[in-house]
């Protein structure tokens, strides 16, 4: 194992845990599989450990980097690509992307803000392709699992109704400097791939899965209530006695459709802010 040699100390405030496996890098890079009209971004990109491998493969790559010591080096390093000292999730991925078809994200995130960042993403899925990011293994597990498992919940609905998320493989703990105390794993989310185009309101959708799986012991009876308390609970009979667990990605966007009829009469004061 190679490793990167680390300028600074590395900031618990930022989650900071930089990749220091050359195999990881390049494997990542490699699965990749880029072609030349692939235009890039790179989600906190440390020194380098992805980006000197992502820039044998093209020159369109912009990297976003928040620590200004680290952003100050990696510009004086790579001075021929883009490098923006700001939050990620300050970005505005469609400013980024003006001019060309569609962004592919990639990168090693902090994993304290992983939830954020992968929300901030598909909220501007129509300019990504798709998002390679290295995540602590236990929230992989969570994005990818199916209904009637412990770990299917409110990351694994709106993960797989936006995307197809899919783990590449394992990266263990040695990897990383400081090492943590899990296991990481790479994911990849397929923007292409998705069910966007059933969710008649996005808004209901995402508080349908948020409002049943704040109460996921519940049968849906009892959560449905938090929705709309003048909801004619009788319309959506089938589901009534299931929990939020064990309803699948179609039966989410099914609920929630047919919640959004009922309510987009003229007279309803719904409201789903």
């Amino acid at each position: 194992m190679k490793k990167n040699i680390l300028l600074n100390k590395p900031k618990k405030s930022l989650g900071q845990n930089f990749l220091i496996d050359e195999n990881i890098s390049r494997k990542t890079v490699k699965l990749l599989d880029i072609k030349p009209e692939d235009y890039f971004l790179e989600i906190g990109p440390g020194y380098g450990s992805l980006t000197k491998y992502l820039i044998e493969q093209t020159k369109n790559l912009i990297c976003v980097e928040i620590d200004k010591e680290i952003f100050k080096n990696i510009s004086e390093k790579y001075s021929d690509i883009k490098i923006i000292n700001e939050d990620v999730l300050k970005i505005n991925f469609n400013s980024l992307a003006e001019g060309i078809d569609r962004l592919r994200v990639v990168g090693n995130i902090p994993y304290n803000i992983t939830s954020q960042i992968i929300f901030h993403i598909i909220d501007q899925r129509e300019k990504i392709k798709d998002l390679t990011i290295m995540v602590q293994l236990e929230v992989a597990e969570r994005i990818i699992a199916k209904p009637k498992s412990k770990e299917y919940g409110i990351l694994s609905v709106i993960s797989q109704a936006y995307s197809t998320p899919k783990l590449l493989f394992k990266v263990p703990p040695q990897c990383f400097f400081p090492k943590p105390k899990v296991y990481s794993g790479m994911l990849h989310f397929d923007f292409t791939n998705n069910l966007n185009n059933k969710i008649v309101n996005h808004n209901l959708f995402r508080k349908l899965v948020r409002t049943t799986f704040a109460k996921r012991r519940k049968i849906l009876k009892n959560s449905l209530k938090d929705i709309d308390e003048k909801l004619d609970l009788n319309a959506f009979d089938m589901y009534l006695s299931k929990r939020p667990e064990e309803l699948s990605i179609h039966e989410f966007i099914d609920l929630s459709n047919k919640i959004n009829t009922i309510i987009s009469d003229p007279g309803s004061s719904y409201d789903v802010s």
